[in-house]
């Protein structure tokens, strides 16, 4: 079953997050400036060094493409690996933000 090895589950990470964050914590990230910003510099670092370690011309990480979509961009770099580091680092900032003691708004509880 081609693509299903690394595509399905990095597929299924993307809508797992999406889902927790929509229908359970509901934090509002998305919504944030610094959110995506901070995904620019994720993604921005994540080309440099997973392009480093994926290049087809020397790979350290080698991959069965057999498991994938077989689509890399850019520098040879699988686009699983994008969609697996938004799950991963989007899931860690959710539950972060969930986590933050928020200021209460109440009258009287200053």
């Amino acid at each position: 079953m081609t693509g299903l090895g690394y595509t399905l589950p990095a597929v299924v990470a993307v809508l797992a997050v999406l889902a927790l964050e929509l229908a359970v914590l509901r934090t509002g990230l998305f919504g944030k400036v610094e959110y995506w910003i901070s995904m620019a510099i994720v993604v921005a670092f994540q080309v440099l060094v997973d392009g480093w370690l994926t290049k087809l011309s020397a790979p350290i990480v080698i991959y069965n493409e057999q498991h994938s979509t077989g689509v890399r961009f850019p520098w040879d770099i699988p686009v699983e690996d994008f969609l697996f580091g938004w799950a991963m680092v989007t899931a860690v900032l959710l539950l972060w933000e969930r986590q933050r003691p928020r200021p209460n708004n109440e009258v009287g509880d200053q």
